[in-house]
């Protein structure tokens, strides 16, 4: 089946149009972090990161790990609406509703003049497998540039085996990848009534690592929320009540974090200098070759 967003390999050719193309859209995110930068910097470092609301503010290294994200990049380059596919979900029932505009909103202030359309599939309770087996589906009818995951939380719940679910994840996002479309991936809900959970924490870091290996962007849902709940009297106010799910806040703070990962993510990496690309050798021998 084709894909209207798979990416073709093109050979390794600098051109003053490309570099200008990546130049222009680094400048466009750069100025849309500094002015919230500059006017909400928080009075200590470890108050959380700048841009965002007082409630969901969390330090950049407990939030999210980054990748690059070409289809997001291409979609900006080109002037074009940036399509999302949002899937899984942890909302209490009507706050669910909400989440979308959430995260329209806060990817609208990140990444200022760019038309974001979200489409929110998510299931109540469903696992990594059961997504997995819908993603053919939702990906050739939402035909998005990036899809936005929730996952494992219900998998921890469910006592899924944390190797399983990792292979099932992995593959899935492998798969998603190998259509030239982004992937980001938001790691299970933090409570206090599961922190010491061993198996629940298996889940936790199986997410972490499918994200390295695959080289997408993680929001560090878990740790943003332990951190807030920390930080606040009112301790776990993102959640509602002891039912696994988010409530109002709990969901405008994950929306910020996406869109902050998202941002950020396209930020540093486009910033980063292009390695020099050595010329070509003669082809390797054997005993050259590394090992794998």
């Amino acid at each position: 089946m084709a894909y209207p967003h798979q990416v073709v390999p093109a050979p390794p050719v600098r051109c003053a149009r490309a570099s200008g193309l990546r130049w222009a859209l680094t400048a466009l995110i750069l100025g849309a972090l500094a002015p919230a930068a500059a006017a909400e910097q928080p009075a200590d470092p470890g108050a959380g990161e700048p841009g965002l609301s007082q409630e969901c503010r969390v330090p950049g290294a407990q939030l999210y790990t980054m990748a690059k994200l070409g289809a997001v990049r291409s979609a900006l380059g080109e002037n074009r609406p940036l399509k999302i596919l949002a899937i899984g979900g942890s909302a209490a029932p009507g706050a669910s509703a909400s989440y979308p505009a959430k995260l329209e909103a806060a990817l609208e202030k990140a990444l200022p003049k760019t038309d974001v359309t979200i489409d929110h599939r998510g299931l109540p309770g469903e696992i990594a497998s059961g997504a997995a087996e819908r993603l053919r589906t939702m990906v050739a009818e939402a035909e998005p540039d990036l899809v936005v995951w929730q996952v494992g939380t219900h998998d921890a719940i469910a006592r899924v085996d944390a190797d399983a679910f990792a292979s099932a994840l992995s593959e899935a996002v492998a798969w998603i990848r190998s259509h030239g479309i982004d992937v980001v991936l938001v790691d299970p809900i933090y409570t206090a009534s599961m922190a010491a959970d061993v198996d629940y924490n298996r889940i936790v870091d199986a997410v972490r690592t499918v994200a390295g290996q695959q080289q997408v962007p993680l929001v560090r849902r878990y740790e943003a929320l332990h951190y807030l709940s920390s930080r606040s009297d009112k301790g776990e106010g993102h959640m509602l009540g002891r039912q696994f799910r988010l409530n109002d806040l709990g969901l405008r703070c994950m929306a910020e974090h996406v869109a902050l990962t998202i941002a950020t993510s396209l930020m540093r990496t486009e910033a980063e200098p292009e390695p020099k690309v050595a010329p070509a050798g003669p082809p390797l021998t054997a005993p050259q070759r590394a090992p794998g």
